[in-house]
């Protein structure tokens, strides 16, 4: 067992990074949709899936962008998922042809929620850890369950202390 918090063992991400790792989402989401019409619109979970999502629509030219907001995370503590806001109910259908991204699935309760939504929407994020993995069907880099990730939105520059202290 170890003395760390979860938060502790912390998987820091970039800008750069959280691009780089979004257009990598996109090329192996390119021509992965239905034969007949591909994707045909991009729904980010908000709020970590909004980069993401925004990068996924440029990199594969899609112009029908939507969210679906869903709130999991109380600090930086786990509750229930909770619908806020779902997306355009017309262009959402049972969810076929839609892209559904998010920055990441940790345990899966926010993937559940909009999974049984949209039964036929396609899942991708950036990152994912082992429990939730199984709702996603794409991702790009698997990370531990006890990885907490800090994204660039939730961060400022600051001085830290050497791991080693100052000695």
């Amino acid at each position: 067992m170890s003395d760390r918090l979860p938060h502790e063992k912390g998987f820091h991400i970039s800008w750069d990074q959280i691009h780089r790792d979004s257009r990598a989402l996109a090329w192996r989401l390119d021509g992965q949709g239905p034969k007949d019409t591909g994707w045909r619109a991009v729904v980010a979970i908000t709020r970590g899936g909004l980069a993401p999502a925004m990068i996924v629509a440029r990199e594969l030219d899609i112009r029908t962008v939507d969210t679906v907001s869903v709130k999991s995370y109380h600090h930086q503590s786990q509750g229930e998922a909770e619908l806020l806001k779902a997306p355009d109910e017309a262009m959402m259908g049972d969810g076929e042809g839609v892209l559904i991204i998010d920055d990441l699935v940790d345990t899966g309760k926010t993937l559940e929620l909009v999974r049984n939504m949209y039964p036929k929407a396609h899942f991708a994020t950036v990152y994912a850890k082992p429990k939730g993995r199984p709702l996603v069907d794409t991702f790009i880099t698997e990370v531990s369950q006890d990885t907490w990730i800090f994204f660039p939105w939730d961060m400022a520059l600051q001085y830290v202390e050497p791991y080693r202290g100052t000695d």
